[in-house]
């Protein structure tokens, strides 16, 4: 009987529920609890739980920025009792990153000691370490006080904590967040405090603003350890979908050694990057040989000059080639994801920016009209108070006399008497007899006239939506005026989303190129005409034992061909050589081309885009001629293209850009040329040898190739500065592969032949020399002889110099000198 009770009772107790249920019951009552309550920022103030009670908590103990600091455990002692119950370490972890400046781009804590560092050190316990709140903090609590926001029990129910913070800036996304919750994650980065108050004020002044209207003004992720962001379409993308991923690169420098070597000198890297975890992986690169050419790796980071790791490389590597090695390998280079979630009225939402923006502004409207209703609450309380006792002062002796004689109803009788509230009558009664004598009506008064002005004001907000936010408006640019700095991370645009040339006058150039690589642009009236037998000017201060090879006239906007000693084809446009100084030496090829080891250049043409359908013509010093069309190299990458397919010990001497029915004239440096038509070379593929344009006699080789006009001449200039110019209609035309004609008689006096082109009488010339001396003057100065002649004096140099190059400046018809 007594087993058929205790069965009843168990029946009676038990409920049957389906397992599968119950259990995807818990664990999403489980995911919420994790989503809500630990892991995801609020979109009001962009804060998680435990931000928010450390902060409440500093403010709870006074900890203030005007304020001395005070031990950290006082914070995480005081949150952990009363608002988070959920371990000290947890807490001390976040109020630490509050602390760092690498973490946070406006830090909320200032803190005193050790609170680690961008190695990866650990802070120190938080009983030798002191914090209080930064000054930007008390805008995140400003007007808490006013009933701006909802109260609610702690934990135990002992206390009361905010359920957000007023956050008078949008920290949402001037700090970012990150967090893992259950089945979701958020990547909120941090952005610019100027920008994005900005951006809120064009919301503000215009509801139908676009998102690109907004980012007008928050052009992108602003890291506190600053680095670049790679590429503008990943910003936008992530702004308008809410999700979205961006490169970010360290931002270094390579600077070249005295000895020849070069340094790569790195100051920001990528945000959340560990800096002694990066070094550690350089050098284990290295030591993989996975990354070659590093002769050294120090890291020279201090307090006092920022973050500093110098890469160390070899003079035979091109540095730039070793830092897109780093970046492809180490986390120089990192993608960030970016997905805007957030807590959004109780439920993790993806917002784009306008929306997060406008979520921000509605709820800084409910802040503030919830602190005005505050204000005119207690104007009104204040009023009320003061109209009873100006009731009192008319009244004073009647008043008194009631007072006087009455015992336990005397606020009943004034009540009655003077028809007054319970507040009014017990203020009256609370005040001293002396004081109540005393008071001054006229003060009174004005202080009624002034509350009454107040209220009057405070009316005009809640009735008017235009001012409520000309308000906001105005209390965020206080802030932003208060805390604005200048951005830190920098933003470039990949190569194909901007068209530079629209930033870049187009205005004629000269490009000078050194035997060891060095390379510059400077405007071509840098150089002023001279006259004949000129002693020139310095173009540029060449390290010892080198000297100009090339020179050619070009203008910005158009593209140049760099033809190698490997036959290879490098494209670059003009505008993307460096222009320095008149004297400087420049910079080396390597940083603009990727060269390989031993490989030079030889010829630089330049090239313009409507020029794709003509030919490119090249010649080797052996006397190879080649033709083939140019757009076949115009497509080039930087990694280069094969040109041409050269014999061993050959390499280009000249190229040039022809059209069909062209005549050209080969000049020798032992002074022999041979002119024939373009017909007699037929079109070629990128990898043909060529075929034979000059037979060559002992050990003379081609110095030129030129288009011939019969109605211009060909300018000759000797290594020793001799030079003249001859009609090209005193040469015959004749087949392709002969010996050639004289055209200059060599001596002792002028050296072998160093250039040759083919110019008209009112061109001008520039030549130069090994030493990087450059003259110009007028190519009519310098004589017309006959073809076996040496000409005349047109450029003084020294003894150990020599003629390395010469250009040729057009004057074309109708345009001004």
């Amino acid at each position: 009987m007594s087993d058929d009770i205790q069965i009843d009772d168990i029946h009676g107790k038990i409920e049957a529920v389906d397992l599968k249920k119950q259990m995807e019951k818990c664990y999403i009552d489980y995911s919420m609890s994790v989503i809500i309550g630990r892991a995801l920022p609020d979109i009001r103030d962009g804060l998680k739980p435990v931000h928010r009670r450390i902060l409440y908590s500093m403010s709870e103990l006074g900890l203030t920025p005007d304020k001395p600091f005070h031990k950290s455990a006082n914070v995480v002692g005081h949150t952990m009792a009363y608002y988070h119950p959920h371990g000290d370490s947890s807490i001390y972890d976040a109020m630490v990153r509050m602390a760092q400046d690498f973490s946070m781009r406006y830090m909320l804590v200032e803190g005193k000691g050790n609170f680690g560092t961008l190695d990866g050190d650990p802070p120190a316990a938080y009983r030798y370490t002191e914090a209080k709140m930064n000054k930007i903090s008390s805008e995140m609590l400003r007007d808490l006080n006013k009933d701006t926001v909802d109260f609610r029990p702690n934990f135990d129910e002992k206390k009361q904590e905010p359920v957000v913070l007023p956050s008078r800036f949008p920290n949402l996304l001037v700090n970012g967040s990150n967090g893992i919750a259950v089945g979701m994650a958020t990547s909120i980065p941090p952005h610019n405090l100027k920008e994005v108050i900005n951006g809120t004020i064009t919301l503000i002044d215009d509801k139908e603003a676009t998102l690109d209207d907004v980012m007008q003004h928050i052009k992108g992720p602003d890291f506190p350890t600053g680095a670049v962001i790679m590429g503008k379409d990943a910003i936008r993308k992530a702004y308008e979908t809410g999700r979205g991923k961006v490169v970010v690169r360290a931002k270094a420098e390579i600077e070249e050694l005295p000895n020849g070597k070069s340094e790569i000198i790195i100051t920001q890297i990528p945000y959340q990057v560990n800096k002694a975890t990066l070094v550690e992986k350089i050098g284990q690169l290295v030591r993989d040989k996975k990354i070659e050419g590093i002769t050294d790796l120090r890291d020279e980071s201090s307090k006092k000059t920022g973050i500093k790791i110098v890469v160390e490389t070899r003079r035979d590597v091109n540095p730039t080639i070793v830092l897109n090695n780093l970046y492809k390998h180490s986390q120089l280079q990192e993608v960030y994801s970016i997905i805007l979630l957030s807590i959004v009225d109780g439920e993790p939402k993806i917002l784009n920016l306008v929306d997060i923006l406008k979520y921000y502004i509605n709820y800084q409207k409910e802040v503030v009209t919830r602190r005005t209703k505050f204000d005119l609450n207690k104007a009104e309380e204040r009023l009320h108070l003061l109209l009873g006792l100006l009731i009192a002062i008319d009244n004073i002796d009647e008043v008194i006399n009631i007072i006087r004689n009455s015992y336990s109803d005397a606020q009943e009788k004034l009540m009655s008497r003077f028809d007054l509230s319970e507040v009014q009558a017990t203020a009256i009664l609370d005040m001293r007899l002396r004081r109540l004598q005393g008071l001054e009506k006229e003060k009174l008064e004005e202080e009624k006239l002034e509350l009454n002005k107040k209220i009057e004001y405070y009316n005009s907000i809640l009735a008017s939506e235009e001012k409520l936010l000309s308000i906001i408006k105005e209390e965020m640019m206080e802030i932003r005026d208060k805390y604005k700095d200048a951005r830190r991370t920098q933003i470039i645009a990949k190569q194909e989303e901007i068209d530079i040339k629209d930033t870049i006058p187009n205005e004629d150039v000269t490009i000078t190129l050194t035997h060891q690589g060095y390379i510059k642009r400077l405007p071509v009236d840098t150089y002023k005409a001279q006259k004949r037998g000129g002693k020139g000017i310095a173009s540029m201060t060449t390290k010892e034992e080198d000297f100009v090879e090339k020179l050619i006239i070009t203008s910005n906007h158009e593209k140049l061909l760099f033809i190698t000693t490997l036959g290879k084809i490098y494209t670059l446009n003009a505008y993307e050589v460096p222009q320095v100084s008149r004297t400087a030496k420049g910079t080396n090829v390597i940083n603009l081309l990727p060269l390989e080891k031993g490989e030079s250049i030889t010829s630089i043409i330049t090239t313009k885009a409507d020029q794709d359908n003509n030919y490119l013509v090249m010649c080797t010093k052996k006397g190879v001629i080649k033709k083939t069309k140019v757009s076949e190299f115009t497509k080039s990458k930087r990694q280069g293209l094969i040109a041409i397919s050269l014999d061993e010990g050959d390499e280009l001497v000249n190229s040039l850009l022809t059209q069909d029915n062209s005549q050209f004239i080969i000049i020798t440096k032992k002074g022999m040329a041979i002119m024939f038509e373009d017909k007699q070379i037929r079109p070629m593929g990128r990898q043909a040898r060529g075929v034979r344009g000059i037979k060559l006699k002992g050990d003379d080789e081609v110095v030129s190739v030129e288009i011939a006009s019969q109605d211009k001449q060909l300018l000759i200039i000797s290594e020793k500065g001799y030079g003249k110019r001859t009609d090209i209609n005193k040469y015959k035309v004749q087949s392709r592969g002969g010996v050639g004609l004289k055209t200059y008689k060599i001596t002792e006096k002028t050296g072998n032949i160093a250039d040759a082109k083919v110019v008209d009488e009112k061109d001008e010339v520039m030549i130069i020399n090994s030493d990087g001396t450059l003259i110009r003057t007028e190519v009519s100065e310098i004589s017309v002889l006959s073809r076996d002649t040496s000409g005349v004096k047109v450029m003084r140099s020294t003894e150990n110099d020599i003629i390395s190059a010469i250009e040729i400046i057009a004057n074309d018809d109708g345009e001004d000198e």
